[in-house]
């Protein structure tokens, strides 16, 4: 088995990735699943992120969650880091890996190795205070004029893409774009990797009632306590609890927050969507109900099979 493939399940927000990878590991004691998510590296972000349950972990060892506090910046080059090496751990332990995926830089960064920049901090000050004077589409403008591969790649209003591209190409010297192969260029990989797809108005429902379930089981609250403590700009972001942050600080009402979560989260997932399906290295699975019952087989097959 340490020849085996990892596989990867991946979908966009509410597909019920989780829960088939849960059931995968489940029949299989060689199996350890790795979290690539960009918020689940929080600590005590758990409600909001829909981190694995505290049974799940205890049944499946879990990697890449509670990485750091919420006070700290996480970047694509500190998962890779965090990734790899538990990637190799399980590897060397002659288990195999299922990556649980949701953030689709972070998964490109571990099966297409990136030549990751470094990090210029006085002009990523600069150009943050700029975003917030200007506008992400100020910069982005920039961006085009300094490197339009990159800035044709990324939407006017993502600013923490737009404001890292820019301090790589201003601090750096070479475009953005210039580093590592490409995001449009899909080599063979080591990894098998599997999507779960739905129509949008299903998945619009699963979303809603998950944000639903999500306020039921505590998330204001956690909000709150993380209100008590210094957030980093990129946690603070995270869907859930941007919205509920504003709330707190009186900006809108309880149940706009919510209904603003909701149709966020939407949107999100449709940015997903877009972004994995452009990779014809994954295998689509459509989901109409039942998410488990449908992708298990189509899984296990595969588990049974691939080397």
């Amino acid at each position: 088995m340490t020849a085996s493939k990892p596989v990867v399940i991946l979908g966009p927000t509410a597909s019920g990735k989780s829960d088939v990878a849960m059931a995968l590991a489940r029949r299989h004691s060689d199996a350890e699943l790795v979290a690539v998510d960009a918020m689940q590296v929080y600590r005590r972000m758990d409600i909001g992120t829909a981190k694995p349950t505290a049974a799940d972990r205890v049944a499946v060892p879990h990697h890449c969650l509670d990485l750091v506090d919420p006070s700290e910046e996480f970047t694509v080059s500190d998962f890779t880091t965090a990734a790899t090496a538990a990637l190799k751990g399980i590897a060397d332990g002659a288990h195999r890996a299922v990556l649980v995926a949701g953030t689709g830089l972070y998964l490109r960064s571990i099966t297409d190795p990136m030549d990751v920049p470094g990090r210029w901090p006085d002009v990523r000050a600069e150009l943050e205070r700029r975003a917030t004077a200007e506008g992400p589409a100020a910069l982005h403008r920039q961006l085009a004029e300094l490197d339009p591969v990159a800035a044709r790649k990324m939407e006017p209003t993502n600013q923490r893409r737009i404001v890292r591209a820019l301090e790589v190409t201003i601090g750096s010297g070479r475009p953005f774009s210039s580093f590592g192969p490409g995001l449009d260029t899909y080599p063979s990989v080591p990894f098998i990797q599997f999507g779960l797809r739905w129509a949008r108005p299903a998945l619009a429902t699963r979303i809603a009632e998950r944000v639903r379930t999500m306020m039921a089981a505590g998330l204001l609250a956690e909000v709150e306590k993380l209100a008590a403590e210094p957030v980093s700009r990129t946690a603070r972001q995270a869907l859930g609890y941007k919205e509920l942050f504003d709330h707190l600080d009186g900006a809108c009402s309880l149940e706009a927050a919510i209904d603003m979560i909701i149709v966020r989260t939407r949107q999100f997932a449709v940015r997903q969507e877009r972004w994995f399906r452009r990779d014809p290295r994954i295998r689509w699975i459509d989901i109409d109900d039942e998410p488990v019952g449908t992708a298990l087989p189509v899984l296990e097959d595969a588990w049974q099979t691939s080397s």
